[in-house]
């Protein structure tokens, strides 16, 4: 049996690569004059975090990286719910020390400005905070399907009948996509600690909205591992 010391380690050094290379991408890439990573570049990052954390630490903690996948993989059946708070408060504080390194890093450059506004430094928002100015309602219906969709993807990936060691492909792939659709609306989150990092750099309107962001996928992971479990039945 690993301790749960180690288990959370991974959790903090794999969250921390998922918000610096996921929002890093977009922080210092995606806006280069000419050779800019851009959206796709940008979802592509994520799900590589994931996928390369999933064959690096998956054997040790399960790569969840996210209270959302924690929450829901819980109510799935597939993690002892004892773990899950030490889980998260891993998962929060890697996604902070991430973002406090990227902010060193991106605030090295001349002229650097963190911003306020929709996007600013990789956040997470709606309406006047969404890339594309996206309804409150609107936002929360794009996180809620879209995080539903990944512990839907994690779960039938992740079952004991699925292809063996696929997973980290299926679920990085999956977060690409989600990625893909989910930018222009929230700057796509599907994840609290992802969230919770620039916020906490940025604050003002990034942190009065980062509620939205813990309430909504973490819902949607739950239901999407709910759902998962009752249609595949109780042999995954």
């Amino acid at each position: 049996m690993i301790p749960l010391s180690r288990k959370l380690s991974a959790e903090f050094i794999g969250t921390f690569w998922l918000v610096f290379g996921g929002c890093g991408s977009a922080v210092l890439a995606a806006g280069i004059p000419n050779i800019g990573i851009g959206l796709l570049g940008v979802s592509l990052a994520f799900g590589l975090t994931v996928m390369t954390m999933a064959y690096a630490i998956g054997h040790i903690s399960g790569c969840h990286l996210n209270p959302a996948v924690t929450m829901g993989l819980v109510a799935g059946g597939r993690h002892p719910s004892s773990e899950a708070v030490p889980y998260i408060l891993a998962q929060v504080g890697g996604g902070a020390v991430a973002a406090a390194a990227l902010y060193f890093v991106a605030s090295g450059q001349p002229g650097f400005s963190i911003g306020t506004g929709a996007g600013a430094f990789a956040t997470n928002g709606f309406g006047s905070m969404s890339p594309g100015e996206y309804s409150m309602m609107a936002c929360i219906v794009a996180e809620l399907v879209l995080t539903f969709m990944f512990l839907f993807i994690i779960m039938g990936a992740t079952d004991d009948r699925a292809p063996k060691g696929l997973a980290p492909i299926a679920i990085g792939l999956g977060l690409t996509l989600i990625h893909l659709i989910g930018i222009p609306v929230t700057n796509l989150s599907v994840n609290p600690a992802r969230s919770t990092g620039p916020a906490l750099f940025v604050g003002g309107e990034a942190l009065v909205q980062l509620w939205m962001f813990w309430v909504v996928p973490i819902a949607g992971g739950v239901l999407g591992a709910l759902v998962y479990r009752n249609v595949a039945g109780d042999d995954g």
